[in-house]
């Protein structure tokens, strides 16, 4: 509603907090509205919590879980996720750092996961590809996103096949995310 005084209430209520839960409700608030006052909040939220790696997981997760924005911010979320994977805290070898920034992108955010331009499926195959070169079980969860890929509508259909295409390539693929992928190309025929 563009409401000048509730992000400032939220940010107050952020910092005000007697629990986590309430702190990650005003942090969730103005993160997932793409307020002006969401990164002095994750900012605080991070200085405050750097060594407790479950509230890291969840200030990642957060992050990648914000809607994609419409308009002139669209691909802000997207954006955010790979600079995150920049981020001096996230990992992809820790596994639980991988999964809270990957996940929520991959399966719960299909504005910024499905793009047009498929640069979110280009994503998901070289994710997947470096998981499975040290984890293979967890980068068959996440091949898992392509799943039903067939219902998506065009040209979200071609880009997610070809990224599924460009992993099930890989001749030293692992036989967690072969059997993944193979089944999710099965499908298509």
């Amino acid at each position: 509603t563009h409401d000048a005084v509730w992000p400032g209430r939220a940010y107050q209520r952020f910092k005000d907090a007697g629990s986590m839960t309430d702190r990650l409700g005003a942090l969730g608030a103005l993160v997932h509205s793409h307020a002006e006052l969401a990164q002095p909040a994750l900012d605080r939220m991070h200085a405050m919590f750097k060594g407790d790696a479950l509230v890291i997981d969840k200030w990642f997760a957060m992050q990648a879980a914000a809607a994609e924005p419409l308009g002139e911010r669209a691909g802000a979320t997207f954006a955010r996720v790979l600079s995150l994977m920049k981020h001096a805290d996230y990992s992809l070898k820790n596994p639980n750092r991988a999964r809270s920034l990957l996940s929520p992108l991959f399966f719960g955010n299909p504005a910024a996961f499905h793009r047009p331009d498929g640069a979110g499926h280009a994503l998901w195959a070289d994710m997947v590809l470096q998981l499975d070169a040290g984890n293979p079980k967890l980068a068959s969860r996440m091949a898992r996103a392509m799943d039903r890929w067939r219902t998506l509508a065009e040209p979200y259909r071609t880009s997610a096949r070809a990224a599924i295409e460009k992993v099930a390539a890989k001749p030293t693929l692992s036989s967690d995310v072969r059997e993944v992928v193979q089944h999710a190309l099965a499908d298509a025929a």
